[in-house]
């Protein structure tokens, strides 16, 4: 929806206007319909508006509550706010604007920190509070909207992108040993709280954060409960109508709040697909989109003959876009640009050329994403739920290098195994739970948040296009939660969503083999793009980085295509994206 952006000083050493602007400039293409600034002695606050529910101007942002003269920046959407309007309302509260944005405002102002419990949406969002001289900030229970932010020396910094940093002179860059190990492990996962970087962090999902003169608080306010394996759903005749009603009003919710058009991007799946099948029920002009690419060697380049028979059945506003696989290589460098932190994932290519067609026609578009993590679609859930409780046997079947491999592959002290150490504190073997159970949980609450939706949301609205992600809902990943794995797991996985989809397409659609989000053209590191890694690893920056062991990446060089990871990832490749990433927003 948007992007925002802060600096607090209680000493009241301001950055320079110019300095803060340049960095709201970079946060331009996350709200490209106003820009505007709020300061007082001590605070700046920053924001561009995607404007998306209330279009008048009144609903611009930095908002002012007049009644207390408290201030509020919002990323986001609250699809309840209109419920919640009505409950302020019988309390007392006045409202100048339909915006969601007021919403929050007031619902601070009735319940404090406590708001955030009442908050159904996807958000990130600071509101200072004039009469305690406090900073109140929050983010969504599953990250969906990103918040980074700097604490140094009574000093916050906060921003919906990392490229904003780069703006203050002589900041801090330095890389962290531990979020590396976590980055080239976890498929460029790296949980929150940590970045990259040992200076900037994110906010935790479900947590909100206050700064005063003399007071850092952070807090959790929402958790995704642990379920014991006697408390949980067994019955698929219980199990699928709770699911059907929650998904269905997750998409619905998500449908309605919006002023302007809704697109769906549909890939011709099963997650996509259900989602236009739901929500035609609740508006009759959607707009769907589709991409493909051109098929490379006996590799298909596009599931177009899928989307066709949704857009066929449900009478959709449609829009093919094929790209030719020879300008994939030429958008690289502006989807790095525009990535918060470095991603793996080529896809992540492929979202950021969708997005840029897709962003002609609308502003707001629902998205597939999470449907795997929280219905256990992925090949691995089957393999894990063979193996006996315990860290090494996820370890085996999900991480991209172990920890001696990532001793050899970086050239910097690696004091201990980070990653071992965290997946071990989260899944915690329990004789109570099942090792299926306890690794759902983790993905869900620990692991989608730095991998898919970051991706999704970064690569969309580098055009000023919200992706909006009805399988994230907090109330269907609450039920989901309650049913045992096993019925997850069957015909497959996400057999739940298979028997709902029985209602709207037939079974040969349904049950075929999954496919993932093809982008040929990057999936073998050969020709043109070989030579583009080749010369990224080979740079002089890279070799006067001197982050990665020379012997490491010379053999990788040799066989670009044989060393692959647990999940089928290319080795060489994250090295070079990492690399590229830094040559871009760091250098």
């Amino acid at each position: 929806m948007c992007g925002i952006l802060g600096y607090l000083n209680f000493s009241k050493e301001k950055l320079p206007s110019k300095i803060f602007n340049e960095m709201l400039s970079t946060l331009g293409s996350r709200g490209p319909d106003n820009k505007d600034v709020y300061e007082n002695d001590c605070l700046q606050l920053g924001h561009t508006r995607l404007a998306i529910i209330d279009l008048n101007e009144k609903a611009n942002q930095p908002m002012k509550d007049n009644c207390n003269e408290n201030i509020i920046v919002f990323n986001g959407c609250i699809y309840n706010y209109r419920e919640l309007k009505k409950s302020l309302i019988q309390r007392g509260e006045k409202f100048r604007t339909n915006s969601d944005t007021e919403v929050i405002l007031k619902a601070y102002n009735t319940w404090n920190e406590d708001c955030t419990k009442y908050l159904d949406g996807d958000f990130a969002f600071a509101v200072w509070n004039k009469k305690k001289n406090e900073l109140f900030l929050a983010r969504d229970r599953f990250g969906v909207k990103p918040l980074y932010f700097s604490y140094e020396k009574k000093t916050l910094v906060f921003s919906s992108s990392i490229q904003a940093f780069k703006k203050i002179g002589n900041f801090d860059f330095t890389l962290s040993p531990e979020s590396l190990h976590y980055h080239f492990s976890l498929h460029s996962s790296v949980p929150s709280p940590h970045t990259i970087f040992s200076k900037i962090h994110k906010l935790e999902p479900g947590h909100w954060m206050k700064v005063s003169k003399n007071n850092f608080k952070i807090k959790k306010f929402w958790s995704l409960k642990k379920y014991n394996e006697s408390e949980l759903i067994t019955s698929e005749d219980e199990a699928v109508p709770l699911i059907y009603e929650n998904l269905e009003n997750a998409i619905k919710k998500r449908v309605l709040a919006s002023d302007k058009e809704i697109g769906i991007l549909l890939s011709g799946g099963l997650d996509s697909s259900l989602i236009v099948a739901l929500a035609k029920k609740y508006n009759e002009n959607i707009k769907t989109f589709s991409i493909g690419f051109e098929d490379e060697g006996e590799e298909k380049g596009n599931e177009f003959f899928y989307s066709d028979k949704v857009v066929n059945a449900y009478k959709t506003s449609h829009k093919k876009i094929m790209v030719p696989n020879t300008i994939a290589l030429d958008n690289i460098s502006n989807a790095f640009l525009n990535m918060p932190e470095p991603m793996f994932a080529q896809d992540a290519i492929a979202f950021f050329m969708l997005a840029k067609e897709v962003s002609k026609d609308v502003k707001v578009v629902l998205s597939g994403q999470g449907a795997d993590e929280v219905f256990a679609g992925y090949f691995w859930y089957p393999k894990i739920a063979n193996e006996e409780f315990s860290t090494k046997n996820f370890l085996k079947h999900y991480v991209d290098r172990d920890h001696r491999e990532i001793e050899t592959l970086l050239n910097i002290n690696i004091i201990d195994d980070y990653t071992y150490n965290f997946i071990d504190e989260n899944l915690k073997p329990n004789l109570k739970r099942s090792f299926l159970n306890s690794v759902l949980n983790l993905d869900i609450t620990k692991l989608i948040v730095d991998d898919p939706v970051k991706r999704v949301d970064s690569m969309t609205m580098s055009h000023g296009l919200e992706a909006r992600v009805p399988f994230l809902d907090y109330r269907l990943i609450e039920t989901a939660n309650k049913i045992h794995p096993n019925i997850h797991l069957q015909n497959n996985g996400k057999n739940i969503l298979k028997i709902i989809a029985k209602d709207y397409f037939p079974k040969s659609f349904i049950n075929r083999e999954k496919g993932y989000f093809p982008m040929p053209a990057l999936k073998y590191i050969k020709g043109k793009y070989y030579d583009f890694v080749y010369d990224i690893l080979n740079s002089l920056s890279c070799k006067n980085r001197g982050l990665f062991n020379r012997n490491y990446v010379d053999n990788l060089l040799k066989s670009p295509n044989s060393n692959l990871t647990a999940i089928k990832g290319n080795k060489l490749w994250h090295l070079a994206a990492t690399e590229y990433w830094l040559q871009k927003n760091i250098d």
